[in-house]
């Protein structure tokens, strides 16, 4: 599916396995030399959500990120984005730890990718329904916090909103300058 994807124009695989699902994935986006997002899942996707037990999430995450890093850079790929893998195995106490210290991922030396966009611990924290005007705000404030601990890249569902919350944090990182 990757390797027809590139061919039909998209620029970047998002693998939400790390490459441990698909044999061949980690070969093929070598073969293909586009970027990579690497991310953590504990589990697959029929468990994850079973397997949400870590002792220190952060520390778990990252040695997961690093070990994985390493075989992927051994396998030719170049270009990779680490992605914590918000959502994806975790509590939302994991995910607002992993928020908070998301300045560690910088040891990695890649570009930080935050995956937040309407992600179910925002709307569930704030009580409100999945999609609705308070949830997107919940995104919003919760990208800008990204930015600030040191996210790269934005996934998003709402471009406006993000688009806009990136201008004022450049605006604001400028003015530090």
């Amino acid at each position: 599916v990757a390797r027809e994807a590139v061919h039909a124009g998209a620029g970047i695989i998002n693998d939400i396995s790390a490459g441990l699902l698909d044999p061949d994935m980690i070969g093929t986006v070598a073969e293909l030399n586009v970027p990579y997002v690497l991310m953590h899942m504990k589990g697959n996707p029929q468990t994850m959500t079973t397997e949400a037990v870590y002792t220190s999430v952060t520390t778990e995450v990252l040695e997961f990120l690093r070990g994985r890093k390493t075989v992927i850079e051994a396998a030719g790929v170049k270009d990779i984005i680490i992605d914590p893998g918000f959502g994806f195995g975790k509590t939302i106490e994991h995910n607002f730890t992993i928020l908070n210290e998301l300045p560690v991922f910088a040891m990695l030396n890649k570009p930080l990718l935050l995956g937040i966009s309407r992600k179910s611990f925002i709307w569930k924290t704030l009580g409100v329904t999945a999609g609705s005007e308070e949830a997107l705000q919940g995104t919003t404030a919760l990208h800008m916090a990204g930015l600030m601990k040191g996210a790269s890249l934005l996934r998003v569902h709402d471009v406006k909103e993000a688009a806009a919350t990136i201008r004022l944090y450049s605006q604001m990182a400028e003015a530090l300058q």
